[in-house]
Order: structure tokens, then C-alpha cells, then sequence
């Protein structure tokens, strides 16, 4: 009986296991040294950083009132446990990006079937750009995983009606908690479920469950809190600008993205799965599937309308998208495994054209990164040989799609089953993932400026005084406040400081200003200074 009973429990606990032995290596593999990426990573990595050393969690004046401040919170709460680093900027998005996977493999065990789950999970873990950023300080991954809960708990509710009360608080909380990490944004998914929310109600009646309703007001108490502590701190409402943020935005144009800016971007950063998930799509509306189409068809594609009509579009603002474009690849690839044995009537030349299509991207690949590794093209920097290197693994490992495919039908090698076929889908971008995670293309973003800041000059100067700080600087001074030990205060003029103070200043506002100041050294447009005493009039040896 309890040898039963432990295997039971393995097999219950295998799908979890084996995820996590999947997921946690890809967000952990790392080069010995990591740095930030400017400017969002760096940003919420130095303000939560402020809110840590300042200890007021509250009203921090350092926060920009347009975001709330959830995920300065969770970024706090990291340095405050583990202390303050990279890796502790980046744990709450690692910790998110595996829930979000066990998440994604929950809702695709409940819609279609277990193994359709699990390889949903896997596709999500080897996107390139979803992995890029849960290996990131910033709160993207955080909202995706909070919307992943939310729906994960809709289902729930509709399998246990009787703790339908328990799973309504928790989508409510969802979304409440949504807020406070990424304002606004949680709006567009909590629209994108609407028609699943409204054509199915007489069946799940959700919306008629208080326990929604009692949840998202829990959820937004701290956002409210925050909000009435900050007017009370400062005299006047945060309201307007939160409005005027999220009103700017959407008038917005970065960079000329125009409408179609999601249709060439998604599939760009998250081939070949984007075009795997267009797939699973049709697959989806040949074979609708029963209760749940609103919610891996609807969903998607009603996020993707959203996030296209809105102005500012930027990559990550689709991320909440990439784990439904999993989800459908992972319908598209279990169709094309099931081809593949004979399952299905259907015509196997589609796997076979697939097959052959990433065989000869394959060796693209390989003759390209051959190229580079071996020196035939001289003038290659470092930086692009050491992609090279995940694209020689890429390639070499994806060869192995058509070989798996000819050895099966070709030369009658039976054990060579479907799985081995989606086997070699999968494993080949975690070989070359695992290799850029490694070689540090995943986490060590500004080595330049780190390295600076070792000099044995410049170090002998942040490590044993107070820097102040001349406010912009952009990118690289957002870097420098995180990194700088011990930041003074910051000011708009070099003029308020007082002699003798050292001071990171844009070299343009230091050539302008009156002052007469010791140049300790430079980092792209920023310039760390000491005043002096002397006026700028009289010659110096060692002033500028």
C-alpha cells in the first residue's frame, strides 16, 4: 500500500520535477560577471536600491508618481533579504518566470492535456526574448505571471464550484496585485478575457462571484495606501500624473512603430515558436476546443489587437502574450508529433517540409558561425564571436530535426519516435540558451562600466567617499547610481555643491559650468569630478 502510494506521488510530482530541472538552469547559468542593462533594469534596480538605504517604502521622491511602485517593493524586499547585486535585482523576475511556467502548465493540462502543458511550459522557458527578461529588474514577467494566476484561478473555480469562493478571491487579488505592479497595463489582459468572461457566464458564472469583486479591492488596498500616504506626505494627489502617464503614452509613437510594429516583432524574437503557435492556431479553430477557445484562442488574440492599437509600442509590452504563443505551439507541435506516428490522417509532407526547413536554417547557421569561430573574417569583435559560438550549438543541435525525421521514415529506425522528433526541437535552443546564459550575453550587459568603476583611481575614490550626483546623465548615469557605493545628494546645479565634493556630472554641463574642478576620470558622456577651491579663471595643471 505505500509503495503505491509513493508512486502515486511521483508520478503526480514528475511533470513539476522535471519542469524545474528544465526552467531554473536556463535563468541561472551565468558568466562570472553580470551588470545591468540601461535604462529600465537599471532604473528600478537604483530606486529600489534608494528605498532600501532610505528605509521609506512609502514615499520614496525618488519614485516617478506615473508607475506604482509594486515592483520597487518586490526588488526592495530582495536587497532587504539578500542583500543588494544583480542577482538579487533580477530574483523576483527568475522566481515569476517559474511560477509562470508551472502556471502555463497548469492551464494547459486543464484546457487540452497534460503533455500539451508540459511542452507548453518548455516552449515558454526557451523563448529567447521571454527568457532575456525574466533574467531582468524589471516588472514584466511579474504582471505576466499575476495574469497567468488570475485565469489559472477562473479555471479552478469552474472544476470546484464549491471553492469557487477561495479561487474568486484569488483572481481578484490577481488583478489587484496586477496594479500595483504595472499600473495600467493590467488592464488590457483583464479586457482581453471579457468575451470569455461574458458569452460563457451562464455556464461559470464568474461574474456574479463577490469573492472577485472582495479580492480585487484586497488587492488594490496597497496601491491605495500608497496613494493616500503619498499625498498626505507631499500636499497634493498623485492622481493627475498617474492619468497623465498612461495618457501620454498612448499619444505616443516610439521610434515609428506603427500598427504592424507586434507582427514582425513577436515572430522575431520569439522564432521559431511564433510561427510553431500561427500553427496551432488554425489547428485550434479546425479543432475548437470545448469550454476553453475563448481562452487560448480569444485571449491571445484580442491582447494582441489591444497592445497594436495602442500607441507606444514597445517589445516587452507583448510579453504577457508570449506564454498563450507556447501554449498554441505546443498545440502545433503535439499535432505534428502525432503526424509524425501515424495518428493522424493526414499528409506527413508538412513535417517533412518543416523538418527539412530548420535542417537547412541549420547549417546556415553552422556555416555562418563557422565563419566567425574559425577567423576567415578578421575584423570580428569579440562580442559577435561569442554569439557565434550559441549559433554553431543552435544550428549543430537543430540538424538533428531532420535526421531524427529520415531516420524514422527514411531507414526504418522505429525507436526513433515523435518524441525524439520534438525532443530535438526543444533541446537545441536550451543547448545554445544555456551557452549564451554562460558566455554572458543573458546578464552581463555593461561590463564597460563596471570595469571603470574598478580602475584602482576611480575605485580609491567611490569606495572611501560620498558621490553626488548632478541630475541626467542618462543611461549610463542611471548605471552609476546603482553601482556608485555611496551616493550623495543629488542636484540640477554643480553650483549647489559644496568645494572639495566629488561629483558625477556630464562632461557638457562640467565644460559649461564656472566652476574649477579636478577630472578623475570619464565613461562615455559621464565624468566624475572633484571641486575645487580655485576660481576656473586661473590656470591649472590638474583642472579642466
Amino acid at each position: 500500500m505505500k509503495m503505491r502510494i509513493k508512486s502515486s506521488f511521483l508520478i503526480a510530482t514528475l511533470p513539476y520535477l522535471s519542469l524545474l530541472i528544465w526552467v531554473i538552469p536556463l535563468l541561472v547559468f551565468n558568466s562570472q560577471q553580470q551588470s545591468l542593462i540601461a535604462h529600465d533594469e537599471g532604473i528600478y534596480a537604483w530606486r529600489a536600491r534608494w528605498i532600501v538605504e532610505q528605509g521609506d517604502w512609502l514615499n520614496p521622491a525618488i519614485i516617478h508618481y506615473g508607475k506604482t511602485p509594486g515592483i520597487y517593493w518586490l526588488i526592495a524586499s530582495s536587497f532587504s533579504l539578500f542583500g543588494i547585486s544583480e542577482t538579487t535585482a533580477r530574483l523576483p523576475s527568475i522566481v515569476c518566470s517559474v511560477i509562470s511556467a508551472l502556471l502555463i502548465y497548469e492551464i494547459g493540462k486543464i484546457t487540452i492535456n497534460k503533455q500539451v502543458g508540459w511542452l507548453a511550459a518548455a516552449i515558454l522557458s526557451v523563448e529567447v526574448f521571454w527568457l532575456q527578461y525574466s533574467r531582468m529588474s524589471v516588472p514584466d514577467i511579474p504582471l505576466a505571471s499575476l495574469v497567468l494566476l488570475a485565469i489559472w484561478c477562473l479555471l479552478k473555480a469552474e472544476l470546484q464550484p464549491k471553492n469557487r469562493f477561495i479561487w474568486g478571491l484569488g483572481v481578484g487579488l490577481s488583478f489587484g496585485l496586477g496594479f500595483l505592479i504595472r499600473s495600467y497595463m493590467i488592464f488590457l489582459p483583464m479586457l482581453a478575457l471579457m468575451p470569455y468572461l461574458l458569452w460563457e457566464h451562464r455556464r461559470h458564472r464568474h461574474l456574479t462571484n463577490p469573492a472577485i469583486y472582495l479580492g480585487l479591492l484586497l488587492g488594490l488596498i496597497p496601491t491605495i495606501y500608497w496613494l493616500f500616504s503619498s499625498w498626505a506626505y507631499y500636499k497634493t494627489t498623485k492622481f493627475a500624473e498617474m492619468f497623465d502617464f498612461i495618457v501620454h503614452l498612448n499619444s505616443e509613437e516610439r521610434n515609428g512603430n506603427s500598427i504592424f510594429y507586434y507582427v514582425w516583432n513577436i515572430p522575431a524574437k520569439t522564432f521559431p515558436w511564433a510561427f510553431m503557435g500561427l500553427l496551432g492556431l488554425k489547428v485550434a479553430l479546425d479543432n475548437p476546443i470545448p469550454r476553453y477557445q475563448l481562452i487560448i484562442v480569444g485571449f491571445p488574440i484580442i491582447l494582441f489587437i489591444e497592445i497594436s492599437l495602442f500607441s507606444t509600442r514597445i517589445p516587452h509590452y507583448a510579453l504577457s502574450l508570449y506564454p498563450f504563443i507556447a501554449l498554441l505551439a505546443a498545440v502545433a507541435l503535439d499535432w505534428l508529433g502525432k503526424i509524425y506516428q501515424n495518428k493522424l490522417d493526414a499528409n506527413k509532407s508538412l513535417v517533412s517540409i518543416l523538418s527539412y526547413v530548420i535542417g537547412g536554417l541549420s547549417c546556415l547557421l553552422l556555416i555562418a558561425s563557422l565563419i566567425v569561430l574559425t577567423g576567415v573574417v578578421i575584423s570580428v569583435d569579440a562580442e559577435i564571436k561569442n554569439y557565434a559560438a550559441s549559433a554553431f550549438v543552435l544550428g549543430l543541435c537543430w540538424l538533428t530535426v531532420p535526421l531524427v525525421w529520415l531516420g524514422h521514415h527514411k531507414f526504418g529506425q522505429k525507436f526513433l519516435t515523435a518524441k525524439y522528433w520534438i525532443a530535438a526541437w526543444l533541446v537545441s535552443p536550451w543547448l545554445a540558451l544555456s551557452v549564451a546564459g554562460i558566455n554572458g550575453f543573458l546578464g552581463d550587459y555593461n561590463p564597460e562600466v563596471k570595469a571603470f568603476l574598478k580602475q584602482p583611481n576611480i575605485a580609491s575614490v567611490v569606495q572611501n567617499h560620498p558621490i553626488d550626483f548632478v541630475e541626467g546623465g542618462g543611461k549610463t548615469g542611471v548605471l552609476l547610481r546603482f553601482y556608485t557605493p555611496y551616493l550623495g545628494k543629488e542636484t540640477v546645479n554643480l553650483s549647489d555643491l559644496p568645494k572639495a565634493s566629488y561629483v558625477w556630472v556630464k562632461s557638457e554641463i562640467a565644460r559649461k559650468s564656472d566652476l574649477s574642478y579636478n577630472a578623475i576620470g570619464t565613461i562615455r558622456e559621464m565624468e566624475l569630478v572633484q571641486l575645487i577651491e580655485t576660481p576656473k579663471n586661473i590656470p591649472q595643471n590638474s583642472s579642466k
